[in-house]
């Protein structure tokens, strides 16, 4: 059963652009499976993970090309670098946009190639596990605070309690998991793990002790929605601080994981410059972190944490899905003050509060106001050009229902995102 994916008519316009398109994004997210829906019988197919095909393409990337000519599927081009500086070639005369679709890691070293080669050829795709749109068929937006929005989205989204949304928080999004005949959780992401590690990590990230890398995936899992403090975790597992910073570009560059820049502007001098980082897969850190039920996922510790991800995870997809780069910050300063999402748009910045709680008060967006000096720089001895509009807020949670706050802030159900 096929899902209908919300980037697919990025997909089109991009290929109607570039001679080249590149689909990348984490292992079993559905790329393969949407090229090949969109495609149908209208272009080629090959898998670099046929050794047959790999071993050719490596060998005499010219003949592999006579043999699989545009318009052309490759898929896992990671796996044959070899091929791109021919792709090139060819794309260069025939000038023909869409030729060439590609799928592939996001592992630094392969984008490297790939930017280098075909340089102002390519157009570059994420796609990421499926969201709750998704899943549920309804239309995906990029998210925003605004009124008019969050009363068309509350009309359209399928109503979720507390308990649905923790059972989609603990399976994840892998399209795998909500087929017909779909796997065992844990014995999928056992072998999703293993593949990540062994064909990823080993071979085209070039992490020799495997374990530790485990280890290394696990601890980081435990600190989804948290500040990244480097030294902590080198602690944890036992490697130096340069080679977190190092295997944590592995996990971001895959996709597996988010890093949210904090917001900085010269008039809020407090600010702390430590990055938040966020599992982008819910389901995948509760494997990780051995969490068995839905159940004692919600009851547990580490409930507000995942919340608080799933809820960045779906804002950051709409973005992604709709082509865009997401505009994403948070706030933290030396006083210890957090907001937990910033969108910034158009010189417009919407704060956002996540909470797990059903009912929730104005407590929640008791931190808004660290924002104001934004509005009025010249106070502080900054250019008038500074100046940045605070927008529309929200507070995120459990409620039953989209209400208004206060005059400027509202309540919006994690289910309408």
């Amino acid at each position: 059963m096929y899902i209908p994916r919300a980037i697919e008519e990025t997909v089109r316009s991009v290929s109607k652009t570039f001679p080249v398109l590149l689909l990348t994004g984490p292992r079993q997210v559905g790329k393969t499976t949407l090229l090949q829906k969109m495609a149908g019988d209208d272009r080629e197919y090959v898998t670099l993970d046929d050794p047959d095909a790999r071993y050719l393409a490596k060998k005499d990337p010219a003949l592999f090309l006579q043999r699989y000519v545009p318009p052309v599927t490759i898929d896992e081009i990671q796996y044959a670098p070899e091929l791109l500086p021919y792709i090139k070639i060819i794309v260069d005369k025939s000038r023909k946009k869409g030729d060439f679709w590609l799928t592939g890691s996001q592992l630094f070293h392969v984008m490297k190639g790939v930017t280098e080669s075909l340089a102002g050829r390519v157009g570059i795709i994420d796609l990421l596990a499926l969201s709750n749109s998704e899943i549920h068929r309804t239309k995906s937006e990029a998210f925003i605070t605004d009124t008019e929005y969050l009363l068309e989205r509350v009309k359209a989204a399928p109503r979720m309690d507390l308990q649905a949304i923790y059972r989609r928080i603990f399976i994840g999004g892998m399209p795998a998991l909500y087929a017909k005949d779909a796997p065992d959780r844990n014995r999928f992401f056992a072998s999703y793990v293993q593949s990540y590690l062994e064909r990823d990590i080993r071979d085209l990230a070039q992490v020799a002790d495997e374990m530790a890398f485990y280890n290394f995936l696990t601890v980081v899992a435990a600190r989804t929605a948290r500040p990244v403090i480097y030294e902590e975790i080198a602690r944890e597992v036992g490697i130096s601080a340069p080679t977190v910073k190092q295997w944590l570009s592995i996990l971001l560059s895959s996709r597996i994981i988010a890093l949210v820049q904090p917001y900085h502007n010269n008039v809020l001098k407090r600010t702390v410059k430590m990055p938040l980082l966020h599992f982008l897969d819910t389901g995948l850190a509760a494997y990780l972190l051995k969490w068995n039920s839905p159940e004692t996922l919600e009851a547990g510790a580490m409930s507000g944490q995942f919340f608080e991800s799933w809820v960045f995870s779906e804002l950051y997809k709409s973005y992604i899905n709709a082509g865009l780069q997401p505009p994403i910050y948070y706030y933290r300063d030396k006083d210890k003050r957090e907001i937990d999402m910033l969108l910034l748009r158009d010189g417009v910045l919407c704060p956002i509060e996540i909470k797990k709680a059903a009912s929730v008060g104005t407590e929640a967006i008791k931190h808004f106001g660290v924002l104001q000096p934004v509005t009025d720089p010249e106070k502080f001895g900054e250019l008038e050009q500074h100046r940045i509009t605070i927008g529309q807020g929200a507070v995120i949670c459990a409620a039953n229902d989209l209400l208004p706050l206060d005059r400027k802030n509202w309540l919006v159900p994690a289910w309408v995102i």
